[in-house]
């Protein structure tokens, strides 16, 4: 009697110190990472005194920039929407914020549909470090060379006075609306489109899951993934920009961004017809991405995966949408 007790006792106890042990472990996190946001904000203080020409940071978004990226790491590797590696990359890649978190969730939707598709399909989708780096490594190398060339600071996007950060910000929006674009038009287009896919190079009907394969639902939803980048951008604006009224019109972001979401679909969806290898595998019913001895060829050579296509598609994105936007983008 006095065993059984003490046993309940024990596991409350232990359940107990568990929760005292996480909360403590969050508590060191978190004056870990308000240490880490003051560090930048000296840095930037300090940037501010000897340049003259750089705003300082203030503190509180300091920490917003280091925690909302780090969180969003830990729940995608614990919703499994990242493994260790991705989840890893993450935290340095934080210009994904839009298309990690609405990607994540299209990448769940309907999976048990998804499974029978995709030869490669990961439960819970989950990315490793190489895929966040070619969906992240473009917009990020091009955030880190806005913050060397003008500072920390959000400007508005207007060609007639800022020429070269205005380039960088739309070729950012770009790299990330490609990148959106493509997965709403791979996770939405394979699961709702009524009709079969048709490959863009010869307009031939094609199994479900070929490289390069197009259907009007993917289309109309590669437009919707990068209008979703372009809104969560224009929003930002109207939050830290303070000059707005007398800058050039913000709202073509939402308009450059859904179409830099379609064009990047179209262009992935080419690369991937030319360049991905696509076959159709008898023995297990699905489209492959690799030759085996029972596939028959689709399309495409094998000389791209689908990573490689995604860093492709985004850095074409990112050099052509700049030139586009700047011959339409409404003066000030």
């Amino acid at each position: 009697q006095v065993f059984s007790l003490w046993l309940p006792m024990s596991c409350y106890q232990e359940d107990f110190f568990k929760e005292y042990l996480k909360m403590m472990a969050n508590i060191v996190v978190l004056n870990l990472l308000i240490c880490i946001s003051l560090a930048f904000w000296i840095v930037s203080m300090t940037a501010s005194t000897y340049y003259g020409t750089l705003r300082p940071i203030s503190p509180w978004r300091w920490l917003f920039s280091v925690l909302v990226p780090l969180m969003i790491a830990i729940q995608g590797f614990k919703k499994k929407s990242l493994d260790h590696s991705g989840a890893l990359g993450g935290i340095f890649f934080t210009s994904l914020f839009v298309f990690f978190v609405t990607s994540s969730k299209l990448t769940k939707w309907k999976k048990e549909i998804k499974k029978q598709i995709d030869s490669e399909y990961k439960e819970g989708g989950q990315r490793n470090w190489v895929q966040v780096f070619c969906n992240g490594g473009v917009p990020t190398e091009l955030a880190v060379l806005y913050m060397i060339e003008n500072g920390p600071g959000e400007i508005p996007i207007d060609f007639s006075k800022q020429y070269t950060a205005s380039w960088m910000c739309l070729s950012l929006l770009g790299a990330l609306a490609c990148s959106a674009g493509d997965t709403w038009a791979s996770e939405i287009g394979s699961v709702m489109s009524k009709s079969k896919p048709r490959l863009i190079t010869t307009w031939k009907k094609v199994p479900v899951g070929t490289n390069g394969a197009i259907t009007s639902v993917g289309l109309l939803s590669s437009l919707l993934g990068g209008m979703a980048v372009g809104i969560a951008y224009f929003i930002t604006q109207l939050i830290f920009v303070t000059d707005l009224e007398i800058s050039a019109p913000q709202w073509p972001l939402i308009v450059f961004g859904a179409a830099a979401g379609l064009l990047g679909s179209i262009v992935d969806s080419y690369l991937g017809a030319t360049m991905q290898y696509s076959g159709f595998d008898q023995n297990i019913g699905m489209v492959v991405n690799h030759q085996t001895k029972d596939s028959k060829h689709i399309s495409g050579k094998p000389i791209l995966d689908n990573n490689t296509v995604n860093l492709f598609s985004s850095i074409i994105i990112a050099l052509v949408l700049p030139g586009v936007a700047w011959c339409f983008w409404p003066r000030g």
